[in-house]
């Protein structure tokens, strides 16, 4: 359990048999009367957010949230497929709960997937991912409009800007993060 003087941001609290995190903390102590919390909460689940005050006497409890390695194996009308290694249980997310981890998924990347009392809400992305360029315009020598970097695009469909070297069918490093080339890669 969780008392409202332990509330800070990033802290996951669950209220009312739902995950919440806290994405903004103010202690507020008034000139009479007892310390108030205030705090911005966003719904693990859907992804609503509200403000809510809390008194130093409300207590919270902790949000049962773990995550599990799993393989994305493949995606079927707009669900995407991760098996358990050990188990080999397989679970779906809906592709609101992917987001934007779809650009970077491909057949049996490792991936952490967050779960709420064995629910799954969302996946976390290894840090790079190697992707293979399946779309590259050519670069003809002094074209400088575009400046050093030419538009590609990746087996996932994704696009992005690239150093004019990079050429179709060349493996290249992305950062998940901020979906920005890192690197090509050999072999």
């Amino acid at each position: 359990m969780y008392s409202a003087s332990d509330l800070k941001k990033g802290l996951r609290i669950k209220i009312d048999n739902e995950p919440y995190i806290v994405t903004e903390f103010n202690f507020v102590k008034p000139g009479k009367g007892q310390a108030l919390y205030r705090c911005k909460l966003r719904n693990m689940v859907n992804g609503n957010q509200f403000e809510r005050t809390f008194r130093s006497v409300d207590t919270f409890e902790s949000a049962d949230l773990r995550e599990k390695r799993m393989q994305f194996l493949y995606v079927e009308q707009d669900k995407y497929c991760f098996m358990d290694n050990e188990t080999y249980e397989q679970v779906f997310l809906s592709q609101d709960q992917v987001g934007d981890a779809k650009n970077f998924l491909i057949d049996n990347i490792e991936v952490e997937i967050l779960f709420f009392e064995d629910k799954p809400l969302g996946v976390s992305l290894p840090n790079f991912v190697d992707l293979v360029v399946t779309m590259a315009e050519p670069w003809a020598k002094g074209d400088s409009v575009t400046g050093n970097t030419k538009p590609v695009t990746l087996q996932t469909g994704y696009q992005l800007l690239v150093p004019t070297f990079i050429e179709e069918g060349e493996k290249i490093r992305v950062d998940t993060r901020s979906g920005e080339y890192l690197t090509r890669v050999k072999g």
